[in-house]
C-alpha cells in the first residue's frame, strides 16, 4: 500500500519533517517515491508547505495519508 507520511530530518532534538509518498513496507526514513512538502514544528506557528495539486493527485490514486499527515493537510487546506 502507498502511504503519505512524514520522514524525519534534522539534528538530534531539532527535528523537521518532509511529507513524502512511500510504500508502507519501506522504513520511516528510507526509500520514498516522491516528496510533497515540508513540516517544521519548531517555528511559531508551525510551518507547513505542501504541493497541494500533487497531494490531491496521490490521494485520488489511492495513497492513504497517516493520521498526522491528514491533520497537516487539513491545516494546509488540501483536504
Amino acid at each position: 500500500m502507498v502511504k503519505i507520511r512524514l520522514r524525519r530530518m534534522g539534528a538530534k532534538k531539532a527535528p523537521y519533517y518532509r511529507i513524502v509518498v512511500a510504500d508502507s513496507r519501506y522504513p520511516r526514513d528510507g526509500r520514498f517515491i516522491e516528496e510533497l512538502g515540508t513540516y517544521n514544528p519548531r517555528t511559531e506557528p508551525s510551518e507547513i508547505k505542501v504541493d497541494a495539486d500533487r497531494a490531491k493527485e496521490w490521494i485520488k490514486n489511492g495513497a492513504q495519508p497517516t493520521d498526522t499527515v491528514k491533520t497537516l493537510l487539513k491545516h494546509a487546506g488540501v483536504l
